[in-house]
């Protein structure tokens, strides 16, 4: 495939993020130049195992291997090889350990990692708990929870590599003193939001779960019982709070040390921000992922899958891997020499759903599960055989001596594959993610003249056009479905196969993980969805058939989670009726609709542009989201005015009422300065305000409901569902489960691994 052929939404996500950029913010290469940048680089580390390499015959052969989309690397070796930056890796863990002066040089380190571009990990475990002395002052400590805040709050100051804030994980140990505070710390919407949290689950406690008795509570500093609790009492907490927002999620650490490369080395205690990789205190790892869609030829018969050009792109992604490690730049020198010495890798997979809908194949069936696990299994042994390969040329892992491994053939790399989260990877390779089924197969984009564009998944549009079925129409109804499942006009052999997310139950969910797990060195980064009716019991079941089948690790997200809990913390809808008051007079906002339809305005402020977004249903302006432009502003008190404006107009306080108290409020940076739309923020939101307000009016209040198709500039804001997107600048939530419309694009974001992806612009968020 020639760089011509990569799609053009692809094109614009690597313009718009990977693009190497000049002060200015021009582009100073173009896609053909980054692939050129990142296969010179990585090729030259060849040079180091011998002198007379050909460098630029294998740079070509890498080139090659990313431009056909059969293999790419994790987004930092895409945007900094070559460049003077040069950190390539994707993940980190750092220690945390129990002292002052050791508790702020991991903060230390950690800025520095997200300022290179990566996501951390972290195990507060060692940490004592809330209310055990401390010596030195004579005080009492504040407990894991209070540093992950200070750990929340120097993420929020520092911008990953420039462009976003970094992710991280935080993990503590089921038998802590302190779990319950860390089970409920994202229990209240935008807290700790820059932190995806898992519990550190033991065989154990899942033996005492299963046998409905105490499990003890172990003192980090003295390692001895301080307490005891109910094992299955605390299961159904973790249970509990994953249903209400989907977190924690929860983490097998016994499943994790099993497969500790170098046990010698200490425990393993943590993961990076999705969940997949495993790393030792100061470890990294670089991850790639091949694109199985590129793996299937088109046979007489249909299409099936090429295992030998599979098993060269295996061979030439481990080779590639195993450079990272050698041209990479380690943003600590103790990182480095950890990651040199085990030499771990991650090839995962992207683009399975994909591959399915081509072979024919229901994700949600025994065959799809086995031939998740015949490819895994094919790809873990390939890879396990090229990294030996290069141990003989090479040498093996420092390590090797001390390994699992000392007794078997060399290996060059002390794991070799992971299934990560390919997000924005996906994109550019124009696949499913990662071995996520399909999220939505249609979706409708307004573009900022109003018009509208069908998104259609290319692999249904080709099946659709075989069969004399395609039309814009079929396509509208499937995106009002968001499924296709219950759709007359589609044959059943087509619903059958042409799955989405929410079509594919739990229990398939997890053993369609459990099938990947079982052939991958480190572990799986996987979603299991559930819908909004989803009870707690069947999460429970989800979180027992996980480790009951093997897996090392589980994230679920259930539809719409977060909204549930404004509605059960406001008041209660009566049948037919509008939601109860306060006994006591007190008025009490109605709940944020499940359907809104809405506009965003870009206004010109003192400190850059604010992107004023207004929704509305068939009771009036219900909510206003801000969110401000590069060059910066007051997103927190802009933020903090539009919540309370949105509360305000859903507690009936007139649209009037809370334009007079905004208009005119005056900022002193938009004084001399021309062109001003607007006098500050607060008056910004004002002026938008007021445009929705007369906009309804106009239309004699004929807002549409939520069965009605989508008009222009309207959009669908169903959470989970295949929404129809409206235009770029909305609020960003601070939670990323919080978020069910892109906010830079309007487009649908799909939840994976704690994160939130849009698979239209790029834009992404985790915690």
């Amino acid at each position: 495939m020639a760089i011509e052929d990569i799609g053009k939404n692809a094109l614009q996500v690597l313009e718009k993020r990977y693009l190497a950029k000049d002060a200015e913010g021009n582009h100073t290469e173009d896609v053909a130049g980054l692939f050129r940048r990142v296969a010179a680089a990585v090729a030259a580390a060849d040079r180091n195992y011998d002198e007379n390499a050909d460098t630029a015959a294998l740079a070509d052969s890498f080139y090659e291997l990313m431009t056909s989309l059969r293999f790419l690397p994790n987004s930092p070796t895409l945007m900094n090889a070559g460049r003077p930056l040069g950190q390539l890796s994707a993940c980190f863990v750092l220690p945390v350990e129990d002292s002052m002066e050791a508790i702020f040089e991991t903060v230390k380190n950690a800025a520095l990692i997200h300022k290179s571009g990566g996501g951390t990990g972290f195990s507060f475990s060692r940490l004592r708990q809330n209310g055990a002395p401390v010596n030195s002052t004579g005080g009492v400590a504040s407990g894991p929870v209070s540093f992950m805040r200070v750990f929340n709050m120097a993420t929020e100051a520092v911008k990953q590599g420039g462009t976003r804030r970094g992710a991280n994980m935080g993990i503590l140990r089921v038998d802590h003193p302190d779990i319950l505070e860390f089970i409920d710390c994202k229990k209240v919407n935008g807290d700790i939001t820059n932190f995806n949290i898992s519990v550190g689950i033991t065989e154990a406690f899942m033996q005492a779960v299963e046998e409905n008795r105490d499990y003890d509570l172990i003192d980090p500093q003295t390692r001895r019982p301080v307490g005891k609790r109910s094992a299955r009492e605390l299961f159904e907490k973790i249970v509990d709070a994953a249903w209400r927002n989907g977190e924690p999620g929860i983490i097998f650490l016994d499943r994790l040390n099993r497969d500790n490369v170098v046990p010698s080395q200490g425990e393993i205690e943590s993961t990076n921000p999705c969940g997949e990789q495993p790393l030792l205190p100061y470890e990294s790892c670089n991850l790639g992922s091949i694109n199985l869609v590129k793996m299937l030829a088109k046979t007489p018969e249909g299409y099936a899958v090429d295992y030998g050009l599979l098993r060269d792109t295996v061979r030439q992604a481990i080779h590639f891997l195993d450079n990272v490690i050698d041209v990479n730049n380690y943003p600590l020198e103790q990182i480095g020499a950890v990651t040199r010495a085990t030499r771990k890798i991650g090839l995962g997979v992207m683009g399975f759903a994909d591959m399915l809908l081509y072979l024919g194949v229901p994700y949600n069936s025994d065959e799809g599960v086995a031939l998740a696990e015949k490819l895994m299994a094919f790809i873990n042994d390939e890879g396990h055989a090229a990294s030996t390969a290069l141990a003989a040329q090479r040498g093996a892992f420092p390590l090797f001596a001390e390994s699992i491994y000392k007794d078997g053939d060399l290996l060059r790399n002390g794991t070799v594959t992971t299934i990560a989260p390919t997000g924005t990877l996906s994109m550019i390779g124009g696949c499913s993610s990662g071995v996520e089924p399909v999220f939505a197969y249609v979706y409708i984009r307004n573009i900022m003249d109003g018009t509208e564009m069908l998104e259609v998944n290319p692999v249904l549009r080709e099946k659709l056009q075989e069969r004399g079925l395609y039309s814009d129409a079929l396509m509208r109804k499937i995106a009002k479905e968001g499924t296709i499942a219950h759709i007359a006009e589609i044959p059943e052999d087509i619903r059958r196969v042409f799955v989405c997310a929410h079509d594919v139950s739990p229990v398939y969910h997890t053993r369609m993980q459990a099938a990947f797990q079982r052939h991958t060195d480190n572990a799986v980064s996987k979603t299991v969805n559930f819908p909004h009716s989803a009870t707690r019991e069947e999460v429970a079941e989800v979180y027992m058939l996980a480790y009951k089948m093997g897996c090392k690790g589980v994230t679920i997200y259930r539809d719409g989670s977060r909204d549930s809990q404004v509605l059960n913390i406001g008041s209660v809808k009566k049948e037919g009726g509008a939601a109860a008051q306060h006994p006591f007079g007190r008025i009490v906002p109605r709940p944020r609709p499940a359907i809104t339809m809405g506009f965003t305005e870009r206004m010109k402020i003192g400190c850059g542009n604010l992107y004023v977004t207004v929704n509305y249903d068939e009771n009036g302006i219900c909510e206003v989201f801000t969110s401000t432009g590069k060059a910066g502003g007051c997103p927190s008190q802009s933020e903090a005015t539009a919540r309370l404006a949105s509360v305000a107009l859903r507690s009936g306080i007139s649209v009037e009422e809370v334009y007079d108290q905004l208009k005119g409020i005056r900022c002193p940076s938009t004084i001399r300065q021309q062109g001003m739309s607007c006098t500050s923020c607060p008056d910004a939101i004002a002026k938008v305000l007021a445009k929705v307000d007369r906009f309804i009016r106009e239309n004699n209040n004929a807002v549409q409901h939520p069965e009605a198709e989508p008009t222009p500039g309207q959009r669908r804001a169903a959470a989970g569902g295949p929404a129809t997107a409206g235009p770029r600048g909305s609020h960003v939530p601070a939670a990323a489960s919080e978020i069910h419309i892109c906010p830079e694009c309007g487009g649908p974001v799909e939840h994976e691994g704690g994160c939130v992806i849009c698979r239209n612009c790029g834009f992404s968020k985790c915690g």
